[in-house]
């Protein structure tokens, strides 16, 4: 099956989403010109910076090649762990270390089933009621789903390749190159294994002890206990306002994330992540959402990578939060939750192989 990106691209920008609205622009597009080049919206060294990055764990969320928060604090995580001075630029003692990987910032994919095989749901329903008919919450498109596959938006596979390109099985694209050194996910779940798979997510990872979500700067951050070890950790456990103390560690990974709202702030402290689950389906309350009348039904939501909480829910010894996926990873950073920590869903599923469950979250201000 052939269909012209910038036909997808259209569909994409006019579908209704679960839970925001489309940001596409409804300005006629600009003629295309090749990426890097003046009049492009990808820069060709923020977008290889993004795709170092992301192989090295330090994940700026989608990689676009522009430059915004979640690059600045993605450097910043970076320069820390490789003791380098904390700038949040991409300045050249940053650039020589993430550039010793080699690896190059595109690849190009003759694409296969893997790639672009549906089912797809289109139009995608708005309404929860309407949701929860379907069997499977899936992607709209193809093009939405290779985007995901590789870490990026449907904007920047178009721009990367011009409107003009054809998407299906046997045509080749270039893409952001985030393709896994090892697809060896040796201990993992049948689910959590495929999730990886699908999602380029590579098989070996640095392992940590517990993670530090940091509401002041919306980043989540993986830590390797080191001679303060977890258990040095003071405060009270839970309490909203407690403070607790942090233990030292070295910084091994750090991802992006939305951390609640006004309506439903981050519960400070320290907590347990206990249990997780691979696709999971989502009980929509209508009485835990500030934003919907209570006297909505309550729905329960098929599994599928555009549900609510993507393709994986790591669940907190605080009631009703979890650590969980996205149907919108532009948004992340940009946008409030419902009091939950949403990251992308392939930088979920990263987290799900980095952490064992059991860990400690320690929530800061």
């Amino acid at each position: 099956m052939r269909l012209i990106l910038a036909s997808i691209l259209l569909g994409g920008a006019v579908a209704a989403v679960a839970q925001q609205p489309s940001k596409t622009s409804s300005k006629p597009a600009s003629a295309w010109v090749s990426p890097g080049s003046p009049g492009s919206p990808i820069d060709r060294n923020y977008f290889h910076a993004q795709v170092l990055l992301d192989a090295a764990g330090f994940s700026a969320g989608v990689i676009d090649g522009r430059k915004g928060t979640s690059l600045t604090q993605a450097l910043k995580g970076f320069q820390e762990a490789k003791g380098l001075p904390v700038t949040g630029k991409l300045d050249t003692p940053t650039r020589e270390a993430l550039l010793q990987q080699g690896r190059h910032a595109a690849v190009m994919v003759k694409l296969t089933a893997d790639d672009v095989a549906g089912p797809f749901v289109y139009p995608f329903p708005k309404k929860p009621e309407d949701q929860a008919k379907l069997k499977f919450m899936g992607y709209r498109n193809m093009l939405e789903k290779l985007a995901e596959r590789y870490h990026t938006t449907p904007e920047t596979v178009v721009a990367l390749n011009g409107p003009g390109k054809l998407i299906g099985s046997g045509q080749t694209l270039m893409l952001p190159n985030v393709v896994p050194v090892s697809r060896d996910y040796g201990g993992a779940n049948d689910k959590q294994a495929q999730l990886m798979a699908m999602l380029n997510v590579d098989g070996n990872q640095p392992q940590g002890d517990f993670i530090v979500v940091d509401k002041s700067d919306g980043t989540l951050k993986v830590y390797k206990s080191s001679s303060a070890t977890e258990d040095s950790a003071k405060g009270k456990s839970g309490g909203k306002d407690s403070a607790v103390t942090v233990p030292s560690g070295q910084l091994v990974a750090q991802f992006p994330v939305t951390t609640g709202s006004g309506h439903d702030p981050l519960p400070l402290g320290q907590w347990k992540a206990t249990t997780y689950s691979f696709l999971p389906p989502f009980n929509y309350q209508p009485d835990l959402f500030w934003d919907v009348a209570d006297d909505k039904a309550e729905q329960k939501l098929p599994p599928g990578p555009n549900g609510p909480v993507g393709v994986a829910w790591l669940d907190l010894t605080k009631e009703h939060y979890g650590i969980h996926g996205t149907n919108e990873p532009q948004t992340i950073q940009h946008t409030e939750s419902h009091g939950c920590l949403r990251l992308t869903n392939w930088d979920v599923i990263r987290l799900s192989r980095i952490m064992k469950p059991g860990f400690t979250a320690y929530f800061v201000a």
